[in-house]
């Protein structure tokens, strides 16, 4: 064997500047591997074992909500409210003292689940709940806490759920997008983008904003008339340029992404309008999600479109919250500006669960109602309560979860997740599992390393099986 052969070359790679040039290999080496993998399109495939669901919905409450005050009672927080407690790693430190909730709770359904005054229509949806009362993690800002409870990391620029959830799947509809979010047009919250970022996966499994007021989708329309055969004409051409540069460069997946995405919008143009038009539904459908009154109707248009997306075989639809000076940041004023977001949100929310069971449609659907963390025990400023990570709440209806159960608890206050623990990527790892995907067997090399979701040998994430049925 000479010099300059293939192993000789590997050898100096590896042994020469650290290794470094060996991880860049690797890196290309998988990129040529990728370029014939049938995971980089998104028809349909299976996961790694049988799945109970196929789709999840992400009811995502941006900025945080209380969770003592809507879904976590805390008698004893109310007991004590106004002394000076303690309160180990509170970010005020022991300035302020404990507020209790306001709110009265009551046994909701034959589960007897306590659930708050200000979400009746959830409360009513007690059976059909899993309610897990002991989420934690470690970042007590937005942006990070966003990053994390999309992207399990506090880091931005990883892929999130919804990317890897359409990777590891496909879509079961070419006609729309395969992984989408819902928002209000006037702003984004915490972490921007980053909440439906596709990292270093493909660009296809990015996810696509959808307008729920107006054209669902702007642009997908020419704005003046064009002559027969111009349209056919141009998209011909554009096909032909495009797949010279895919000869070209055939690891460029920016460009596959876009020419995908250039075919969708075609389809797209013959089937979005009937398929996203809201006002088609019949009257009573309108109602169940408050349409027809101005306090739910925006957020009711988002839940109502999110059921008729995953009904089309849309894999992966993440709905936020309403806009930031109306989101779950309640620093101050809570008891007055709480009561008026719930009534917003909380009636289409139950909406979208008792839709989707009617339909046939829970038991393959996953809804995840959760925010990037809860609220303190103790106040900020008198009328407020600051972020809290270490202890909060989300919802879980579908999709194979234990309906009409709580899962672990926080201390005494509710400051601290003390039972039965759940981090963030244990919850993921859980949906994962749901979809029948092993959240350590989905994986994607990314500079010579296989990437998951969870990183599980660092998180130590693994999938709760008291959560499932």
């Amino acid at each position: 064997m000479n010099e300059y052969s293939l192993s000789t070359r590997r050898a100096m790679l590896r042994d020469s500047a650290f290794g470094l040039g060996s991880f860049a290999l690797n890196s290309l080496l998988a990129q040529d591997r990728l370029s014939g993998d049938s995971r980089f399109s998104l028809q349909p495939r299976k996961g790694h074992h049988p799945a109970k669901a196929k789709s999840v919905i992400m009811l995502f409450q941006n900025g945080g909500p209380s969770h003592m005050d809507l879904f976590d009672p805390k008698p004893e927080l109310k007991r004590r409210h106004g002394e000076q407690v303690n309160i180990k790693n509170a970010m005020q430190g022991n300035s302020e003292p404990l507020m209790g909730s306001k709110f009265t709770f009551k046994r909701q359904g034959k589960s007897g689940i306590e659930f708050s005054e200000l979400v009746p229509h959830l409360g009513a949806r007690a059976d059909d709940l899993c309610v897990v009362r002991s989420l934690f993690h470690e970042d007590p800002n937005h942006p990070g806490g966003t990053y994390m409870l999309c992207s399990c990391n506090r880091r931005p620029g990883r892929p999130t759920l919804g990317s890897w959830v359409v990777y590891g799947l496909g879509s079961e509809n070419q006609n729309l997008p395969a992984f989408v979010c819902l928002r209000e047009s006037s702003a984004f919250h915490s972490g921007g983008s980053m909440q439906i970022h596709n990292g270093w996966l493909p660009s296809m499994f990015c996810g696509t904003e959808l307008r729920t007021e107006g054209e669902a989708v702007l642009n997908l329309r020419s704005p003046r008339a064009i002559p027969n055969g111009v349209q056919e004409n141009s998209l011909g051409l554009l096909a032909r340029l495009n797949e010279r540069h895919r000869r070209d460069y055939p690891d460029d997946t920016e460009l596959d992404a876009r020419i995908r995405n250039y075919e969708l919008a075609c389809r797209m143009q013959l089937a979005a309008a009937s398929e996203l038009d809201l006002f088609a539904e019949p009257t009573k459908v309108q109602e169940l999600y408050g349409l027809h009154d101005p306090t739910t109707a925006v957020y009711g248009r988002k839940c109502l479109m999110a059921r008729r997306l995953v009904e089309r075989g849309v894999r992966f639809v993440q709905v936020l919250a309403p806009a930031p000076h109306n989101s779950w940041d309640h620093h101050g004023d809570i008891n007055n500006r709480l009561p008026k977001l719930c009534q917003q949100v909380e009636r289409p929310s139950a909406a979208l669960i008792s839709d989707l069971k009617q339909r046939g449609l829970l038991e393959s659907t996953i809804v995840l109602w959760i925010g990037e963390f809860g609220r303190m025990p103790i106040s900020q400023g008198g009328t407020g309560r600051d972020h809290n990570p270490h202890g909060f709440t989300a919802l879980l209806a579908g999709g194979g979860f234990k309906a009409g159960h709580i899962h672990g608890a926080t201390d005494e206050f509710g400051y601290r997740a003390v039972q039965d623990r759940i981090s963030v990527p244990d919850l993921m790892a859980t949906v994962l599992h749901q979809l029948g995907l092993n959240h350590e067997h989905l994986s994607f090399p990314n500079h010579g390393i296989l990437e998951t979701l969870t990183e599980s040998r660092i998180t130590g994430a693994k999938v709760v099986k008291e959560l499932l049925a």
